[in-house]
Formats: structure tokens, C-alpha cells, sequence
């Protein structure tokens, strides 16, 4: 164990989806996962057991298609569960802000192909009815499944994106700012309901949007929603850097943990912003039991559940390209590297990682980890808090995205085993700081402008 004192905690995140299975598409053959994910009871258990264990977020991951980029087809992706199943999160997610009274909500949702006037309404009244607890994920999505679902011939090209995701960013924070805090008055005597000098039209006319105003929702005790990006290409990154204020990371091992985090921090004062305001958040999959030897007993069950196909649905999903066009062993040719649109920084780390120009389909799997728990961090309290101190205490992260093996047991675990362990060692709160998301994640109230 590390002794080093620190005075800072961790952040902790639980990535959830709403959908038949975790992230880990294998996640629902798992002996004790449950299988009502399409009743309230379930995600309402799974808030109380993050509050239980104060987590400061729960998320909601989301993409708008099944997962049939791989042989261009759905049908593999609903016999085998590779998160054929998706809820809507916003509406799922205030299942859980009914369930629970500290935890942060956050959901995903997609400057593609929603409107900033919709989507501002949206997370503003989540945010009032949750008592300022919400955040929104901002991405650009990825992939042709979910161009066709939305109407569109294929998916927008991927730096194109960004900068429609840079304007979408400004109409809703304009959206967001329109009404002063002391704009409401609500004086039955005097019949005068508010302050009309105090709320402000956008006017908003630019290359991708235009929004008029006045926004009709007032801001909330945290201000505005809480600001979660998770962009990984170098495009990505500027994007997170400028907008995010809960970042998402992903990292092969500690050193280019801390290189991520380094350049991410940089990248946000060269965007004019504090950096202290901007809380990283590594990815990590652990398996906890009381022992050691337990949670080894746990992960080989877990083991046995992927197959091949989850591994190659989520590639040719992620990265926007039909990996059943090519041989496991095939290379990909140049072109074929330089046409992929999705993630395109899972290209960039498999090529990094293998150290090939040309990396087969196999490589990608493995190196992408795709559909696997490869990395998943195994033991008992002691070897999992051992393992989240050092990246937390070297730099390489402000805290961690807890992703579950299976739902809800894999989360029962970690608050049962590891929360009370990072919590005898400092680095974890024992309470809730306050009622708002910002006031827990120790993030400023924004300013209005």
C-alpha cells in the first residue's frame, strides 16, 4: 500500500447502460446478473447501492442503434445479447434521481442529431427535478447504425462533428446563462412573477444552428448541469479539454496514464480554463470478494462468458467499419486505417500498442480489449485499493468510471470490499459534501456570463 498523504479524494463514476447488459456485452450470461432490466426496480436498486456507497455519479453510456455494423446485420447482435436492448436514459436515469437523494445523474446524448434548444430544456429540467444533481455527456456519435436510425445517409465525417459539437456546446451554455439567479420574484401581492430585464435571448446565427430564446427554464442550485466528454482522438481531446468538466480516459498502463492526464490538464489552461476545475476519471472493471482468492474463484466464471462475436460486434461498431469483410489475420490496408470514422482512438492505440502500420483484425481485438474484461482488476479489498491508489496518487487520474462484470452484484461488491478500504486510507469521502453534483465533485458554480 502506498503511505503517501494526500489531500485530495478520488471521484468515483458508475457506467451504466440501459440495456440488457453492461458494457460487457457477456455481462447478462453471468449466473447472478438479474434479468429485469426492463423494470424501474432494477435501476432503482442499482441507485441506492452507488449511494450507499456515496459514488458521486451514476452514467448512463449510450448509443442510438444495436450494435450492426459487423456483417452489416442485427441479427447476431440480438441472438447472442450484444446490447440489443436500449432504453432511453434520460427517462431511466430519473428512475434512479427518484431512488436516491445525492448521487449525481448523468446521461448521454448525441449534438448529431438532437437540436441544443431540446437538448438544453432537456438536462435543465433534470436538473431542477433532481435538485441539481444532473450532468450531461456530450457526444458526437459514431457510426452508420445510427445515422440510418436518424434519418441520414451515413454518419457526418468525424472532425466535421466536432466542430458542430463546438456551436451545439455554445447554444446550450447561451441557452443555459439566459436567466439571471435572481430572476424569479413569484410576489403574489404585488402579482409580479419575475424580474423580465433579467432574462436574456440568445439570438444565436451560426454556421450549424439558429436558436432565438429566451430559454424557458430557469438555472438550478448547481447553475448548470455538470459537463461530461469522453473524446480520445486528437480532435476529441480538444473538444474535452475546452468543454468537459468530467472526463472519461482510457489507459493501456500507469505511464501513459499520466502522459493522458498531463497533456488533458495542459490542454484545458491553453483553452483559457483552470485545470483544478476539470476532474479526469480512468476507466477500470475490478472483481472484489473478501479475499484475494475469492475474487480469483469470481473471475474465472467471468472468464468463460464472452465469445468471439462480442469482441467483433463492438470493434466494427466502435470504429464504424465491417470487420467481417476481412480475415481475423488480414491486415488492414492504409486507406482502410485512414477510412475509419468512429473511434478513432482506439485505431491510434492499436496502432501504438502493437506496434504494427498495418494491425490484422486480431490485433484490434486484442489490443482494443473490446467485449472482454481484459484489465479488469482482480482481488480483495486490499489489492484493488492498492491498484486505484497508485494511479490515483502518481497523477494518472482525479478518480475512476467503475464498470460492472454484472449488475447488480458486481457493484455490491466494490462498495462492500474496496469503499470501506479507500475510505480507512483517506482517499475517498465518508459523506456526501452537499446536496448539489458540483458541491460533491468540488467543482465551482458556473458563472454567468
Amino acid at each position: 500500500m502506498l503511505t503517501r498523504c494526500m489531500a485530495r479524494q478520488m471521484v468515483l463514476v458508475g457506467f451504466l447502460q440501459a440495456q440488457n447488459c453492461t458494457n460487457l456485452p457477456a455481462s447478462w450470461r453471468h449466473p447472478e446478473s438479474r434479468i429485469d432490466f426492463l423494470s424501474a426496480d432494477y435501476y432503482a436498486e442499482i441507485a441506492r447501492i452507488l449511494e450507499a456507497g456515496k459514488f458521486h455519479l451514476a452514467f448512463f453510456d449510450d448509443r442510438l442503434a444495436m450494435p450492426d455494423r459487423y456483417g452489416n446485420d442485427h441479427q447476431h447482435a440480438v441472438e447472442h445479447g450484444i446490447r440489443c436492448v436500449k432504453l432511453d436514459p434520460i427517462v431511466t436515469l430519473m428512475v434512479m434521481g427518484m431512488a436516491s437523494e445525492r448521487l449525481g445523474l448523468g446521461a448521454t446524448c448525441s449534438t448529431t442529431y438532437y437540436e441544443p434548444f431540446h437538448v438544453a430544456r432537456l438536462f435543465a429540467t433534470v436538473d431542477l427535478m433532481s435538485g441539481g444533481r444532473a450532468a450531461w455527456n456530450v457526444v458526437t456519435s459514431l457510426n452508420d447504425g445510427e445515422a440510418f436510425n436518424m434519418g441520414h445517409a451515413e454518419v457526418m465525417e468525424h472532425d466535421l462533428r466536432y466542430e458542430r459539437a463546438d456551436e451545439f456546446m455554445e447554444v446550450v451554455l447561451g441557452h443555459w446563462n439566459a436567466w439571471e439567479d435572481d430572476a424569479l420574484i413569484v410576489d403574489k401581492q404585488s402579482g409580479r412573477f419575475a424580474d423580465g430585464s433579467r432574462v436574456h435571448r440568445l439570438d444565436h446565427a451560426g454556421r450549424f444552428f439558429r436558436s432565438r430564446g429566451p430559454f424557458t427554464v430557469p438555472r438550478s442550485a448547481q447553475g448548470h448541469p455538470v459537463i461530461i466528454q469522453a473524446g480520445q482522438s486528437g480532435r476529441g481531446r480538444r473538444f474535452a479539454a475546452r468543454w468537459g468538466e468530467v472526463i472519461f480516459s482510457t489507459a493501456a498502463d500507469l505511464a501513459s496514464g499520466k502522459r493522458s492526464y498531463a497533456a488533458l490538464k495542459q490542454e484545458a489552461e491553453h483553452a483559457g480554463r483552470d485545470p483544478r476545475q476539470m476532474k479526469i476519471c480512468t476507466l477500470v472493471m475490478p472483481v472484489c470478494g473478501a479475499t484475494r482468492a475469492q475474487a480469483e474463484d469470481r473471475m474465472a466464471i467471468i472468464k468463460q462468458l464472452p465469445v468471439e462475436i462480442d469482441a467483433l460486434s463492438l470493434l466494427a461498431e466502435a470504429i464504424n467499419f465491417d470487420v467481417a469483410s476481412k480475415g481475423l489475420d488480414e491486415p488492414f490496408t492504409q486507406a482502410e486505417l485512414e477510412s475509419i470514422s468512429g473511434l478513432q482512438g482506439i485505431r491510434d492505440r492499436v496502432l501504438a500498442a502493437s506496434g504494427k502500420s498495418n494491425p490484422t483484425v486480431r490485433d484490434f481485438v486484442q489490443f482494443s480489449a473490446r467485449g472482454t474484461v481484459e484489465g479488469a482488476v482482480v482481488g480483495g479489498p486490499r489489492e484493488v485499493a492498492d491498484f486505484l491508489e497508485e494511479q490515483f496518487a502518481e497523477g494518472a487520474c482525479d478518480g475512476f468510471v467503475v464498470a460492472a462484470t454484472h449488475v447488480p452484484g458486481a457493484y455490491a461488491d466494490f462498495v462492500r470490499w474496496v469503499v470501506p478500504e479507500l475510505q480507512r486510507r483517506g482517499l475517498y469521502h465518508l459523506e456526501y459534501e452537499g446536496p448539489t453534483l458540483r458541491e460533491n465533485l468540488g467543482l465551482s458554480l458556473p458563472p454567468r456570463p
